[in-house]
C-alpha cells in the first residue's frame, strides 16, 4: 500500500511518499479501508518534534472508511462496515490497524469524508464546551480562530447551548465563515485590539471563559478578558507555545483557572467516546452543525497539506484523500 512516512523530525519535505506493507489485524484489532484522512495541527507538533515520536512512523490520527477485516475476538465490527476513528496514528495511508476498541460506527447518511472532517474536531469542541468549561445558556464566551475546524464547531455548539459568542478572525472572507457559524460579534485582530474590542462588547463584566487555541499572540491579552474566577481554555499554539510564565499572574488577575486539556483526557473510557461521537454525529446528520472540507489534497501532498495548515491559508477541516 502507499504511505506517508517520517524518518526524522524536520519540515513539510521529511513527508515521504512511500510503498510500505499492507498490516494485518491482529487480536481485537480491525483493518480499515481509508476513505478520508483528517490533517491536524498535532500531525506538525510530532514532524516537528514538539511532541516526540519515535521514528521512522506513519502520521496521521484521524480517519474514516470501510471495515476490510476483523481480528481474532473483534465481535463489534465485521468487513463492510462504515466506521471512523481519531485515537491512533498511522492514518497517512491506504490501510489501517486500529484498536476496536477505539473504533466508532458511522451512521447511515452521514459520508465517510465528513465523518474524518468531524470527529477529531467534533469531539474536541464537544469536550470544551460541555466538559472543560461547561457553557451555560446566557453568557457571552470568546472562541479564537473562529474560522478554523474546531472553531466553527465550538461557535455552533456555544450557540446551541445559548451562549453569545465573539470570535477573532484574520481576514474579511474568514469573518464570513465566522458569520456564517453564528457568531454574534468578529474582530479582525489584523485590523483592531481584540482586548480592547471585548472590553467594548461586554464592559466591565468581563468574561467566563476563552478557548484559545492560538496560544503565544493571544495568550496575554485573553487573561485579561477573563473575570475573576474566569476559565482560561489553551487547547492549541497554532501562533507557537505559550512562554513559562509565573502562576501567581492568576492570583492577580482573580484567581483564574488555567487549564490545557487534551482529548485523550475526555474520552478515556469507551462510554464517553461513544456518547461524544454519537452527539456530533447525529447533530451533522441532522443538519444541526455544519462542517466544511473544502480543502481536500491527494494523500500524495500530505507536504503541501500541512503547510497550508500552518500558513493559515486554509479555513474549515483538511482531508487527504488516499
Amino acid at each position: 500500500m502507499k504511505a506517508i512516512r517520517v524518518h526524522e523530525k524536520g519540515g513539510p519535505e521529511v513527508l515521504t511518499y512511500e510503498e510500505v506493507p499492507t498490516p494485518q489485524p491482529g487480536p481485537g484489532e480491525v483493518l480499515i479501508k481509508v476513505a478520508a484522512t483528517g490533517v491536524n495541527f498535532i500531525d506538525i507538533y510530532y514532524r516537528t518534534g514538539i511532541y516526540p515520536v519515535a521514528t521512522p512512523y506513519i502520521p496521521g490520527d484521524e480517519a474514516a472508511g470501510v471495515v476490510e477485516a476483523v481480528g481474532e475476538g473483534v465481535t463489534e465490527f465485521k468487513a463492510g462496515d462504515r466506521v471512523a476513528h481519531c485515537q491512533k496514528m498511522g492514518a497517512y495511508a491506504e490501510y489501517q490497524v486500529v484498536p476496536a476498541s477505539k473504533v466508532v460506527p458511522v451512521p447511515e447518511g452521514l459520508d465517510l469524508k465528513q465523518a474524518a472532517a468531524v470527529i477529531l474536531q467534533g469531539i474536541t469542541a464537544h469536550y470544551l464546551s460541555h466538559s472543560t468549561y461547561p457553557i451555560k445558556p446566557g453568557e457571552t464566551v470568546l472562541i479564537h480562530a473562529g474560522a478554523g475546524g474546531v472553531g466553527q464547531l465550538l461557535i455552533q455548539i456555544a450557540k446551541m447551548l445559548g451562549a453569545t459568542v465573539i470570535t477573532t478572525v484574520s481576514t474579511p472572507a474568514k469573518a464570513e465563515l465566522a458569520k456564517q457559524a453564528g457568531a454574534d460579534h468578529i474582530i479582525n485582530y489584523t485590523e483592531a485590539d481584540f482586548e480592547e474590542e471585548v472590553k467594548r462588547i461586554v464592559g466591565d463584566k468581563k468574561l467566563p471563559v476563552v478557548y484559545d487555541s492560538v496560544g503565544r499572540d493571544t495568550f496575554d491579552k485573553s487573561l485579561n478578558c477573563l473575570r475573576p474566577r474566569g476559565y482560561m481554555v489553551l487547547f492549541g499554539a497554532s501562533s507557537g507555545p505559550v512562554p513559562p510564565f509565573d502562576p501567581q499572574v492568576l492570583n492577580r488577575k482573580g484567581s483564574l483557572y488555567l487549564t490545557r486539556p487534551t482529548m485523550g483526557h475526555y474520552i478515556a473510557t469507551r462510554e464517553e467516546l461513544l456518547e461524544r461521537t454519537g452527539a456530533i454525529f447525529k447533530w451533522v446528520a441532522e443538519g444541526k452543525l455544519k462542517v466544511r472540507f473544502e480543502h481536500t489534497y491527494p494523500l500524495a501532498e500530505a507536504a503541501q497539506a500541512q503547510t497550508d495548515l500552518k500558513g493559515r491559508a486554509t479555513t474549515g477541516k483538511v482531508l487527504l484523500i488516499p
